[in-house]
This record gives C-alpha cells, structure tokens and sequence, in this order.
C-alpha cells in the first residue's frame, strides 16, 4: 500500500473528491476535498473516508488516518 494507492481509493469511492496524502508507511494523514460533504457532520465526513480505505485498516496495512475534509468552498476560505 502506497500513498498513491490510498489516494485513489478515496477518490473513486468520494464521489468529485481531490485528495491530499502525506506521511509514510502506514500513518497517513489526508485532506479530501469534495461537495459530497455539503450539509454533513465531521463525524458524517470521516465515516465517508474511513469507509474507502476500511479494508486497508482492517487488514493492519493502514494503522492509523488522520482526516480533513473541505467541501470546495471551504477549501477556497482556508486558502
């Protein structure tokens, strides 16, 4: 498993999603942008993520995910 890897598995499975991957091995933090996160919770916008890459984190190749998610506007006023 690669960041890479990690990266597309977020964005095939957050639908219009541009994602950010740093760290190494099998700590990753991501940023995920996207308007699928419009009206929800954080909580509601890590279960999104945390959904795309479970079989990594169940099978112990992904120990630990640190999440931010934006949807594009957001994004635009953290910039």
């Amino acid at each position: 498993m690669s960041p890479d890897d990690v990266k597309k598995m977020i964005e095939d499975g957050v639908a219009d999603s541009e994602v950010m991957v740093s760290g190494e091995g099998c700590n990753l933090e991501v940023t995920v942008i996207s308007d699928s996160f419009e009206g929800k919770t954080m909580l509601a916008e890590q279960k999104m993520v945390y959904a795309t890459v479970n079989s990594l984190i169940t099978s112990g190749e992904l120990h630990a995910l640190g999440i931010k998610a934006y949807t594009r506007a957001e994004w635009a006023e953290q910039q």
